[in-house]
C-alpha cells in the first residue's frame, strides 16, 4: 500500500494542514440553497417619491414647464419687442432694476423696424441703413467732403459695433453701397494702430465699424466724435461658437460700459436709434424639460 492513502473503506488520513480529505465514495449532500437571481431586489416604490405637507407623495421626476428661447431675425418683431429686448439686456447685463418712469423714457421709435422684405445678412446692411435714413442717406453717408458748422471731422452717422475684428469687416462689407465716395473707418486694434486711427479721425467720417474697447478708447481721446451720430447697429450675428456681442460675456460688458458712458443719454433724448441687426433669442412659449440657456 502506498504511504499517505487510506484503505479502502477505512479512515482518511489527516493532512499536514489538520483537515481530513473527502472520501470520494461518500455521497454528496443535495445542494438546498436557492439560486440567485439577477434583480433580486424589489424596487421600493417610495423611493421616487416626497411627502408634502399635506401627506400627497408626488413624484420627484414630474416634468417642469420652462421658457423656450427661439431665435427670429429682429425685422419680425414689433417695436414694442425690440425695446424689451434691448431693455432687458441692459437690466441683466448692469445688474439692475429700472423704474416704471425709467422705463417709460425708452421710446419704441428709438428701434426702427427693418424692412421684412430683405433679409438680414451681412451683404444687405447697405440697404437697410439707406432705408433708415429715407430721402437724406445720400448727402448723409455718401459726401465726402467736410462742412463748416455742420459736419464735425471724425464723427459718423453710422457707428456698427460688433464682436470682434472679424464681424466688423463682414459688416463693412455690406456698406460697400455706401462707401464708395467716402470710405468707412475701422475701428478695432487687431492690426491696427490707434494713432493711424486718430489721424484718420481728422477728417470727414460717415460710417464707422469697429469693437466695443476700441470705440471707446477714441472717444475717451476725444478723437472720435458723436456730434452727427443718428444710428448705432449692434451686429448680433453669431461666431462659430454661437456666441455674440450680447452673449461673449467680456465683450457684452465692454458694450454696456460704452453704451453707459456715450450713448444712453442720447437714446433717451431721442437723438440716437439703436438698430438690432441680426437673429435674436426670444422667448416665444413653454416647453418640457427645455435646458437653459447658456
Amino acid at each position: 500500500m502506498a504511504p499517505g492513502k487510506a484503505a479502502r473503506g477505512g479512515k482518511n488520513k489527516p493532512s499536514k494542514y489538520g483537515k481530513k480529505h473527502p472520501n470520494s465514495f461518500a455521497p454528496r449532500k443535495p445542494n438546498t440553497k436557492k439560486p440567485k437571481t439577477k434583480n433580486a431586489k424589489t424596487k421600493n416604490p417610495k423611493k421616487n417619491k416626497i411627502e408634502l405637507k399635506d401627506n400627497h407623495p408626488v413624484e420627484k421626476d414630474l416634468k417642469v414647464e420652462k421658457p423656450i428661447k427661439t431665435v427670429v431675425t429682429s425685422q419680425i418683431l414689433s417695436p414694442t419687442e425690440r425695446r424689451k429686448f434691448f431693455v432687458d439686456q441692459f437690466q441683466s447685463a448692469n445688474g439692475i432694476k429700472l423704474s416704471s418712469l425709467e422705463l417709460e423714457s425708452f421710446k419704441d421709435s428709438y428701434f426702427p423696424k427693418l424692412s421684412e422684405s430683405i433679409s438680414q445678412e451681412t451683404d444687405n446692411l447697405g440697404k437697410h441703413i439707406k432705408d433708415v435714413f429715407g430721402s437724406s442717406w445720400k448727402e448723409v453717408l455718401c459726401e465726402p467732403q467736410l462742412v463748416e458748422g455742420k459736419v464735425d471731422p471724425g464723427s459718423p452717422a453710422v457707428l456698427v459695433i460688433s464682436a470682434s475684428a472679424i464681424k466688423s469687416l463682414e459688416m463693412l462689407r455690406g456698406l460697400r453701397i455706401l462707401t464708395k465716395d467716402c470710405q468707412a473707418l475701422k475701428l478695432f486694434s487687431k492690426h491696427l494702430k490707434i494713432d493711424e486711427q486718430v489721424a484718420l479721425l481728422k477728417n470727414r467720417v460717415n460710417i464707422a465699424s469697429g469693437t466695443p474697447s476700441r470705440i471707446k478708447k477714441l472717444c475717451e481721446m476725444e478723437a472720435l466724435g458723436l456730434s452727427r451720430l443718428e444710428v448705432v447697429v449692434l451686429d448680433m450675428h453669431t461666431d462659430v461658437k454661437g456666441l455674440s456681442l450680447f452673449t461673449l460675456r467680456q465683450i457684452r460688458d465692454e458694450f454696456w460700459d460704452l453704451y453707459k458712458c456715450y450713448f444712453h443719454q442720447k437714446v433717451l433724448q431721442g437723438s440716437l436709434r439703436v438698430c438690432l441687426y441680426g437673429p435674436i433669442p426670444i422667448q416665444s412659449g413653454r416647453g418640457e424639460d427645455e435646458s437653459e440657456e447658456q
